[in-house]
């Protein structure tokens, strides 16, 4: 397959693609899609230390913390990379798309925040597979957490706030404290930063 882009790939397709090629790119209405890069320190940190503590909270679980290397894909074959999300489903190594994912988190930041709400948050809710849905704000101690229902619907998107406070995780059976998703984050007063 060339480089150049060709109008409404299949998602095997992009996967070939886009493997090894630098940056990454999501795959929405047929094309590939190259996503923001940049992110803040801030961003990064907050990010790391979602996945350290899916890591140490999972261990001796069959399900997996990945990062946005792995891919999710949602309604109409579209392909979307999470900060991070943790997979459910047996994974070989050659696997570029989550088999079963159960959680995705997403860090809010300033060029992503409406794509992030309403957009993605749509896309994730009609994986079959996802049960919770998590939004981290980088500027204060805030995460919005949605949960599957056991009837199949969505709980509205319940506010987390305080470095007190732990984020529940029913679906897989544990919770993560604020206090270390922001460990080594400082607050400082003003607009929404990334």
């Amino acid at each position: 397959m060339s480089g150049a882009r060709q109008t409404h790939w299949t998602v095997e397709e992009f996967l070939v693609w886009q493997e090894g090629r630098p940056g990454r790119y999501e795959f929405v209405g047929g094309e590939p899609v190259k996503m923001m890069t940049g992110a803040t320190a801030r961003h990064d940190e907050i990010v790391l230390n979602v996945l350290a503590e899916l890591r140490q909270r999972l261990r001796g679980n069959p399900c997996r913390p990945f990062t946005a290397d792995l891919c999710v894909k949602t309604i109409d074959d579209r392909i979307r990379r999470p900060d991070a999300g943790v997979d459910c489903g047996h994974r070989a190594p050659t696997d570029l798309v989550a088999k079963k994912p159960v959680l995705v988190v997403e860090v809010f930041s300033p060029s992503t925040r409406d794509l992030d709400r309403a957009i993605k948050l749509t896309e994730y809710k009609a994986v079959p597979s996802i049960r919770t849905i998590f939004y981290v704000e980088p500027n204060r101690p805030e995460v919005y957490v949605f949960e599957r229902t056991d009837d199949d619907g969505w709980s509205e998107g319940r506010r987390v706030v305080g470095l007190e406070n732990d984020v529940a995780i029913p679906a897989l059976g544990i919770s993560l404290p604020l206090a270390e998703i922001y460990d080594g984050i400082t607050f400082v007063p003003g607009p929404l930063l990334g």
